[in-house]
This record gives C-alpha cells, structure tokens and sequence, in this order.
C-alpha cells in the first residue's frame, strides 16, 4: 500500500503532488495517462483500473529515489524554469517541498 504523498507523471510528464492514496485515485481520471509515480518513499507506483475508477498500487518495495529525483528535476527544467526545485538531500524533506497539487 503507497505510503504519503504520491507524486505521479502523467503521459506528457507533468508533475502532480497528490496527498494520499484516496485523494489520487478520486482525482486520476485515465490510467493510461499515468507514466510513472512514487510514494512518499520513493516506491515505484502502478495504476490500473478503468477510467474514472483506477486503482493506485506499490509497484516494487525497492526505492527508486534517484529516479524519482530525476523525474521532479525534469518537471522543473520543463514547466517550471523560473523556479527553485527542492533539493533537500534527505527524501522526506525533499518530497515535503514539492508543491501539492490542487484537488
């Protein structure tokens, strides 16, 4: 089960901050919009369900941070240029900086 915050990708990789397991799932729409997302603990998420009824899950127990890193950095240089992306060294910090996402 994710654990916190997830931070999900969709298909044109943009960024979105969700704070729990329920709230994403109720907000995602199409889980073939869905290209990649991590729990609070860097885990590799997974979507699957129909749309308007998907289903968010732990997809390894492995953490992924420096994927997980990688992606946000992406986020910022694409749609976010004038901004500072976090850069906490410790991930729960790092993950409590990103901006949440409005539901």
């Amino acid at each position: 089960m994710p654990i916190g915050s997830l931070i999900i990708f969709d298909d044109d990789y943009y960024m979105y901050v969700l704070r729990d397991q329920q709230s994403a799932e109720a907000c995602w729409e199409m889980p073939d919009e869905f290209v990649c997302g991590f729990d609070c603990l860097a885990r590799p998420l997974r979507m699957s369900g129909a749309p308007h009824q998907v289903s968010i899950d732990i997809g390894s127990d492995e953490p992924a941070e420096a994927e997980l890193r990688r992606r946000v950095a992406e986020h910022y240089q694409r749609f976010l240029p004038e901004q500072v992306q976090p850069r906490a060294s410790d991930l729960s910090q790092f993950v409590a900086e990103l901006p949440a996402t409005a539901t």
